[in-house]
């Protein structure tokens, strides 16, 4: 690599990390302020993108038009912005931390498919920028000229938002809602309408992130997932809430990325490093060093440990009788399901979907739930299981059934590793932490091609002739997700889930009481770990294959919407909510090419009206009957 060669790769870090710094700064004031994780965030980009393609086509041909057309689309992103918190973020404010991202999620599934509907599904290059097409040279290199705009830009808006927060009333106002929301209220400021300002402006500055683009990549359906991910580790590394902690690790993070690219491939006692292919991971590995360096990130502040959900935690009690009688009715009719094939022949392959999906889900929520630890990269476990069992299989030559029983060990081998530093952060930064275990996996999967096959996965992964009918692996997959439960429910009512649930409620009064938290919450990762592993494994036998797809950031996802939908604090929740979240996704998708939308509705709707979820707002409003009961039936119970 020559010096101009590396000069010019530094230069667009530079570009990249303008980019990088304008959507984050945007998510990181709306989280200080609002305490939302606002997963959102990524689809205002995505509409600054396209609502920008629009105006700079009709408008861009001048100069004045094209940043008159950039700015008038950051407005109309920060409109909606607007529009979206009044109706919709308002209402879930006072819910916990995890539904509101479950709310935000439910919007990623809305915009995505209005912009569908405005734009269609094909990429969308725009027009370049009037007076800005060419290009400068730099030792001997060509620099575009739009790239060196753009370098500028991120530094002065950084400017101006210091500008914005320290000398202005509104900027003091935000800074102390974003230490003390209570207190600013008692102030007799509107608290309502600074939380609309905030992020209306977050908004803005997604969509300028976006509109800036416009002229350097084509609009696609595909960049609000693509960019909130990035989006969270800018605002994790700089620190929760500072505008120039998210500056620093925006200029970290690209330039490394930059610095990767131009080093390509290094020669180090004779064994080859790609080391372009760092790329995909490079933010992640970045993100999980920071946080087990200093977990508050660059620029942030130590925070009290704390509970994102701050509802009291209902002791678990043994189920009474009915239940029993009626999760028994429940088994016998999933037993009887392939007696009906010829009247229902779609169930069984439907109901092999919600079993995976519903150990999946009890795995992730015994981390979550009584281990009170919210995991954003359970379907690393996932992904592990998968790939062991599959890699098990086809490259090894063993049978479907030590692969089903060997395949989920490296899921229990990868959480005993990502446990270990997990368990050491709280709140949002373990979340994130372990975001950043899965995307690593991720990355190893999809460019490890003598291995796992890359981007294409590996496929022929048949079960046994045993099990080649569509029965025999329906009553397979309901085994083994029914040992699965019945398993995590004796843990969590032995010594040991007495021991999570203690370190979960208080881990000042477990540790006081000798229980090793650290030790024990590590062990509930493994656990959780091994069963995710399992329903990867069954995945892998049920669809032949897997795919780097498969293992994305949607499984892990999927897996939260699936545990909330439900309930976090009940153990019933996590089958409900998967059952209904797996249900909703095939029937919604074969009636509309606007599922995601109709499908987003839905989850929003559910959000809004069982705020603990389906089964804990049950559960809570079975509670209420029972405490509002007549005095009179209550005094012949209690004669009898």
């Amino acid at each position: 690599m020559t010096l101009s060669g590396l000069l010019v790769q530094l230069l667009n870090g530079l570009v990249d990390a303008s980019s990088l710094f304008l959507v984050a700064s945007g998510l990181s004031l709306i989280f200080g302020v609002t305490r939302i994780m606002n997963f959102a965030h990524g689809s205002f980009y995505m509409l600054g993108v396209y609502v920008a393609y629009t105006f700079v086509s009709h408008m861009g041909e001048s100069v004045g038009g094209f940043w008159v057309a950039i700015i008038l689309s950051s407005l109309m992103v920060a409109l909606l912005g607007a529009l979206i918190e009044i109706v919709i973020l308002r209402r879930v404010y006072r819910a916990p931390e995890l539904f509101q991202l479950l709310a935000t999620f439910s919007l990623v599934l809305i915009l995505q498919d209005l912009a569908l509907f405005i734009w269609g599904p094909e990429d969308l290059f725009g027009p370049r920028a009037p007076g800005l097409t060419g290009s400068i040279e730099i030792l001997g290199r060509n620099f575009p000229q739009y790239n060196l705009v753009m370098i500028v830009i991120g530094p002065a808006v950084l400017g101006i938002l210091w500008l914005l927060l320290n000398k202005t009333r509104w900027g003091v106002l935000i800074r102390a809602a974003t230490q003390d929301r209570e207190m600013v209220s008692t102030l007799g400021v509107n608290q309502a309408w600074l939380f609309t300002s905030v992020f209306a402006l977050g908004c803005f500055l997604a969509g300028l992130g976006g509109a800036l683009q416009e002229p350097r990549i084509p609009a696609n359906l595909a960049l609000d997932l693509e960019s909130i991910g990035t989006a969270f580790v800018v605002v994790v590394v700089g620190g929760m809430g500072s505008i120039p902690g998210a500056f620093l690790a925006a200029l970290l993070i690209a330039e490394v990325k930059a610095l990767c690219i131009a080093l390509g491939t290094i020669h180090i006692f004779g064994i080859d490093f790609p080391m372009s292919k760092m790329t995909l991971v490079a933010e992640f590995l970045i993100m999980a060093i920071i946080l087990v360096i200093r977990p508050w990130g660059l620029l942030g502040k130590p925070q009290a440990t704390a509970r994102n959900d701050h509802s009291a935690e209902p002791p678990l009690r043994p189920s009474l009788p009915i239940f029993k009688w009626c999760t028994a009715a429940l088994v016998l009719a999933l037993v009887l399901v392939p007696v009906f094939e010829e009247t229902f022949p779609y169930a069984q392959i439907i109901l092999v979907e919600i079993f995976i999906a519903v150990l999946f889900a009890a795995s992730l929520h015994f981390v979550m739930g009584p281990g009170g630890m919210h995991s954003f990269g359970h379907a690393a476990y996932f992904g592990l299981g998968a790939y062991g069992a599959a890699i098990l299989v086809v490259t090894w030559k063993l049978p479907m059934e030590l692969a089903l029983i060997a395949g989920p060990l490296l899921a229990v081998l990868g959480a005993l590793v990502f446990g270990w530093f997990s368990v050491r952060l709280s709140g949002v930064y373990l979340a994130m932490l372990t975001f950043a275990f899965a995307q690593i996996v991720w990355s190893i999967v999809y460019q490890w091609d003598d291995v796992t096959g890359g981007s294409n996965g590996i496929f022929g992964v048949w079960p046994s002739d045993w099990l080649s009918s569509t029965t025999a692996l329906y009553y397979l997959t309901l085994s083994i997700m029914l040992a699965g439960i019945l398993i995590l429910r004796r843990i969590l009512f032995a010594p040991f889930g007495l021991a999570i649930r203690a370190a979960r409620d208080s881990s000042l009064r477990a540790d006081a009481i000798g229980v090793d938290v650290k030790r024990v919450q590590w062990v509930a990762f493994v656990v959780a770990g091994l069963f995710g592993g399992i329903a990867g494994a069954v995945y892998v036998f049920s669809k032949g294959g897997i795919s780097p797809e498969a293992i994305g950031v949607g499984r892990s996802i999927d897996g939260l919407v699936m545990v909330l939908l439900g309930g976090v604090q009940t153990l019933f929740g996590p089958i409900v909510g998967a059952s209904i979240f797996t249900w909703l996704h095939d029937s919604v998708a074969r009636e509309t090419d606007y599922w995601k939308a109709v499908l987003g509705m839905i989850i929003l709707l559910i959000v809004l009206i069982f705020p603990a979820g389906i089964v804990g707002t049950l559960s809570h409003l079975w509670q209420w009957i029972k405490h509002h009961r007549p005095l009179q039936t209550k005094k012949v119970e209690a004669s009898k």
